[in-house]
């Protein structure tokens, strides 16, 4: 079997001025989320699309209804495609986390695989909760297929799969509906283009 999944991030959300840290804090698509959600849809429309798939945050299920042109009863919610868990860092800017966690985030800057904020996850959790899954996906439907996540989850993912270091995953560029595309043929999942925003 040989498909292609198509792996993007959401659209735009608004942000704190300055940038707060969002993970499982679930804001809506800002408009300019849904106008590049809306250009990612007549960007792809000629993909026939088998399945669409996208983690449950709203941001995610919103791009993924607007790419797809469906309703959001036919997209395939995937638990593990979430964005990572920040725990108690969840909506605080930088700032407030070193006022509140002395030394934690000079900490996860020596540490961006291993680190856990309290109650939250690292980007080694994340890796082993959202890879499986995507293999899952490449083996059991046939392609092409969209998935919808996070610039976190597909840092981690594009990491795993290009046998990336995961303490470099901030490397690695995930813009606002970029899109990343992987080949499955002879059981490998492999990656071919990474943050595109034109499909040639």
């Amino acid at each position: 079997m040989e498909s292609k999944i198509y792996l993007i991030r959401h659209g735009e959300v608004d942000h704190n001025a300055p940038r707060s840290f969002l993970g499982w804090t679930d804001p809506p698509l800002n408009d300019n989320g849904i106008r590049q959600s809306l250009g990612l849809r007549k960007l792809l429309q000629d993909i026939p699309f088998t399945g669409i798939f996208a983690s449950p945050l709203q941001r995610a299920m919103q791009t993924a209804v607007l790419v797809g042109g469906i309703l959001s009863a036919a997209v395939r919610q995937v638990e593990s495609f979430k964005e990572i868990n920040l725990g108690a860092w969840e909506g605080l800017t930088v700032d407030e986390v070193r006022h509140r966690f002395p030394g934690e985030y000079e900490q996860r800057g020596r540490d961006m695989e291993f680190f856990r904020p309290e109650n939250g996850e690292s980007f080694a959790d994340l890796a082993v909760r959202s890879y499986p899954a995507l293999i899952s996906l490449a083996k059991t439907f046939m392609g092409p297929l969209l998935v919808v996540a996070h610039a976190g989850v597909n840092r981690a993912l594009l990491s795993r799969l290009q046998h990336r270091p995961l303490h470099r995953l901030l490397e690695i560029p995930q813009d606002y509906c970029g899109i990343n595309i992987l080949s499955y043929h002879s059981e490998v999942l492999q990656v071919e283009a990474v943050n595109l925003h034109e499909i040639t």
